[in-house]
């Protein structure tokens, strides 16, 4: 979903994980915008239950606070054998990074399917509490017995993308793009922010 306007070259990031807000500033190095961080004492609930209703949340709440554009994504795992879990709750599973990825490792144990897959909904909202851009992409993969890797964030030590044979952790950027969720995602917004951006 898209609307006929374009936008101003300022976009605010509505997150506080300096890892993703990273991973953006790289997918968006191309683009003529100026990529800002969203305020370090503005926090939004993510009470949706896809991860398009919290990025749509997210985005318009970033976007009232700045009087900014804002973008907005929710992403997390969803472990076929465990009914789609941790999913939306990704993000609050457990306190860290470290305590999630042994909490999943802990309840996978019982199990021999380990297929799972990331999930990132990606959304464009505007400061007059308008969608303006709206995406989701996906990345089907399975979940390894133990951490691998020392790159990315999050859950991508465990992830091994199918038919690769490596954890998101074990990958470049740059060849991580290729196949994640997130790289997926931005592929198909880029056509939609260079249509709002004039590039």
């Amino acid at each position: 979903m898209i609307k006929d306007k374009t936008i101003q070259s300022c976009l605010v990031i509505a997150s506080s994980n300096l890892g993703k807000v990273k991973e953006y500033h790289r997918l968006l190095f191309d683009l003529p915008i100026t990529v800002l961080g969203q305020p370090k004492d503005l926090q939004v609930e993510e009470t949706g239950k896809t991860f398009i209703e919290n990025a749509r949340l997210k985005a318009l709440a970033v976007a009232n606070a700045t009087g900014e554009f804002s973008m907005a994504d929710d992403s997390g795992l969803s472990v076929d054998i465990l009914e789609g879990a941790p999913g939306v709750h990704s993000a609050r599973y457990a306190s860290s990074d470290e305590e999630r990825i042994n909490r999943l490792l802990r309840e996978m144990e019982p199990f021999h399917d380990r297929s799972a897959h990331f999930s990132c909904a990606i959304c464009i909202a505007s400061p007059q509490d308008e969608i303006l851009l709206e995406v989701e992409g996906k990345c089907e993969g399975l979940i390894t017995k133990k951490p691998k890797g020392n790159n990315g964030f999050g859950y991508d030590p465990i992830f091994e993308v199918l038919n690769v044979g490596l954890t998101f952790a074990e990958m470049e950027i740059e060849h991580k793009k290729d196949f994640s969720h997130r790289g997926k995602a931005f592929a198909l917004l880029k056509p939609g922010l260079k249509k709002l951006f004039k590039c």
